[in-house]
């Protein structure tokens, strides 16, 4: 369904963004969807739009860079050969936006089919010793016009975002969809999938000390 809908979206793919399917359907947990290059952001406190009459929500996430393409004849990896095709871990915030406001009431596959409720990414700063830490226990909050309205940790996310790469690779290799550096893998809303409004202001916190700002506007 999904790669029908791709193939009448003449636009360049950036990257793909992965959620979770709560519960599960048919032992499936996680969905893809991609993000388009033209809705790729990387300022700060930028402007990103949703569908006025439908559903718009902002989510903190862990973004991941590809840095090297998996074998195209690869089909099932490890975390430790998916984490190896990573070169740079970002924070960043996904808005998802739909012109069907009950895209979320109807089942994972209205969402796959709507190219997975994405609707936009912002890229903010790397986290530089990424390697070395252990990103599912860094706490992340996100704020809405300076009030919280969620907080989390990766930790608690299925098996993390590095799990979700690995998800994302064998989906992928499954469909017959090649990935390329320097595509991005948005790995999944830490602190929930939070409801926005037009002119809301969304900040996303990571462990204190990286944070991300956007203001909603109307698509």
């Amino acid at each position: 369904m999904q790669d029908a809908a791709l193939a009448l979206v003449p636009k360049a793919v950036a990257g793909w963004k992965v959620g979770r399917i709560n519960p599960p359907v048919d032992g499936v947990d996680r969905l893809a969807g991609p993000i388009f290059a033209d809705q790729v952001e990387t300022e700060d406190g930028v402007a990103m739009p949703i569908f006025a009459d439908g559903f718009g929500a902002a989510e903190a996430e862990f973004l991941l860079r590809i840095g090297r393409a998996p074998d195209p004849a690869q089909r099932r990896f490890s975390m430790a050969e998916a984490r190896a095709l990573i070169d740079a871990v970002h924070v960043g915030i996904e808005i998802a936006s739909s012109p069907f406001a009950g895209i979320n009431d109807h089942g994972p596959m209205v969402t796959i089919s709507d190219f997975g409720n994405n609707n936009g990414l912002i890229v903010g700063a790397p986290i530089d010793d990424w390697r070395e830490i252990d990103l599912n226990r860094w706490p992340v909050a996100l704020h809405i016009n300076g009030v919280e309205i969620g907080t989390g940790v990766a930790a608690d996310m299925l098996d993390g975002p590095f799990g979700a790469a690995r998800f994302l690779f064998e989906h992928l290799a499954a469909r017959g969809i090649a990935v390329t550096p320097g595509q991005w893998i948005s790995t999944g809303a830490v602190t929930g999938v939070h409801p926005v409004a037009i002119g809301d202001r969304v900040e996303a916190r990571f462990d204190g000390r990286l944070s991300l700002r956007c203001t909603i506007t109307a698509q």
